[in-house]
């Protein structure tokens, strides 16, 4: 954990940004994976951690907007869980490192919560996304399904404080970053033709496994990388394919990394393999040059896709120039996704408090296909922590669909494009902090170019 004085001073500033009422923050509790005393691997819910710090299940705590004061709920423990667990530290000295003077059990919190809500006072809350927290708030504040509302003030307020990340929070992403680098020069080391894509993973993982961390998401390794999130790892790797790997680091403290790779089964690109390779780099480093405080992300999102749209062109596939199959939307034939997402205690930073607003700062998104994938459009500020990751990808049945359906048929040259159907997909990704008068790329450089990659095989 950080020190006790970091998490007072986060409260003490929302506290002050909400202006008054109580702010809930629920913990996570355990999930058993198949029954009670098998739980899947435990992890703190990222706001909770962020201003209590502490990540052990069966604590939700309270902030009094008006007086400041923070009140930590949870039970001690009973000796059979000190018998099944060990020596755990008491409640109160959970509270006591974190800055926390006011504890009450786990019971009590119904009580505060009715004698505040007979108060009138607001009583603000986080759109939850886990059952676990549906089901304690229709308790906690007698709601019936569908009447929870979120609090947009407590949500624009935590925005704004976790979007700019302190120096010591860069220092533990950063950790996160260099431990995630080096999984991927493993992964980039060890394809061959013959590994099955599950032994890549077990290499890149063993490598956040050595450095006491732990995953900052489910790890991506596919020979298949037109599926942009497949879960799937039982393919052979065969000369002439290509391996995706995204995949990200998670410190113990909850701070993660997140790159990605594209790498040859051979030691070599083909020619094939290189061309579109070729066109995915040159939108990478174009969106890089771009990233400077004030730079509306939308702006290098559609910078990234002229690119990919000028080598679509270049290869034959669109017949119109690349600035009109950006503003049609045509491009996105090529490239579904969004350009990055912001990073900190989640790989995807706070996206469970709502994109619109982490993203986009209460503006609208875009509706259309391939840019309403986008998940950070606002401009960019110091302090944001970032990733960027254009892609390629060949889809097949989206191919098959837009063709039947003769979407863009005067900027997509079809015929063209049939001939790269079984192509499959590329994607590269690193990782940036917005500094004062630019950016700054976190952890170890891995490979990028064709040239780089290829002197690691």
């Amino acid at each position: 954990m950080f020190s006790k004085e970091t998490y007072t001073e986060r409260r003490r500033r929302l506290a002050e940004k909400v202006g008054g009422g109580l702010i809930l923050l629920l913990g996570n509790d355990e999930s058993g994976r198949n029954f009670e005393d098998a739980p899947y691997p435990y992890r703190q819910d990222s706001t909770f951690l962020y201003y209590f710090g502490l990540p052990y299940a069966g604590l939700n705590a309270v902030i009094d907007a008006d007086s400041g004061e923070s009140i930590l709920f949870g039970d001690e423990l009973s000796i059979d869980h000190i018998v099944w667990m060990g020596t755990q530290p008491t409640l109160h000295e959970k509270a006591h490192n974190v800055g926390v003077e006011h504890v009450m059990t786990s019971d009590s919190l119904r009580g505060v919560l009715d004698a505040a809500r007979k108060a009138g006072r607001t009583i603000h809350t986080l759109p939850e996304y886990r059952s676990e927290h549906t089901l304690k708030l229709w308790r906690l504040l007698d709601l019936k399904p569908g009447d929870h509302k979120a609090s947009v003030d407590l949500i624009r307020a935590i925005v704004d404080q976790r979007n700019h990340k302190s120096d010591e929070e860069i220092e533990e992403i950063e950790r996160a970053c260099n431990v995630t680098a080096d999984m991927h020069i493993e992964a980039i080391r060890c394809v061959r033709p013959g590994m099955y894509e599950y032994e890549v993973m077990a290499a890149l993982e063993r490598v956040a496994a050595a450095n006491n961390c732990t995953l900052s998401f489910n790890t991506i390794c596919t020979i298949n990388g037109q599926t942009l999130h497949n879960p799937y790892h039982g393919n052979l790797i065969k000369p002439g394919d290509m391996v995706l790997v995204d995949a990200g680091a998670e410190t113990q403290m909850g701070y993660a990394g997140d790159m990605t790779s594209t790498i040859p089964a051979d030691r070599r690109f083909t020619p094939r393999q290189k061309a579109v390779y070729d066109v995915q780099v040159a939108a990478h480093q174009a969106a890089v040059e771009m990233l400077r405080p004030g730079v509306p992300f939308i702006d290098v999102h559609n910078r990234a896709a002229e690119l990919v749209a000028q080598g679509m062109r270049d290869l034959g596939m669109l017949s119109c120039s690349a600035q009109d199959a950006v503003e049609s939307g045509a491009y996105a034939l090529f490239f579904q996704t969004g350009l990055g997402h912001l990073m900190g205690l989640d790989d995807h930073d706070m996206e469970n408090l709502g994109e619109v607003w982490v993203g986009y700062d209460g503006k609208p998104k875009s509706t259309q296909f391939g840019r309403k994938s986008l998940r950070l459009a606002r401009p960019l500020e110091p302090g944001m922590v970032h990733t960027i990751e254009p892609g390629v990808y060949f889809i097949p049945e989206l191919i098959d669909l837009w063709k039947k359906e003769g979407r863009f048929a005067d900027q997509i040259v079809y015929s063209e494009v049939e001939k790269w159907r079984d192509w499959g997909g590329v994607r590269n990704e690193e990782d940036f902090l917005i500094t004062d008068t630019g950016a700054r790329r976190l952890g170890k450089k891995i490979p990028l170019t064709t040239d780089e990659v290829e002197a690691m095989r």
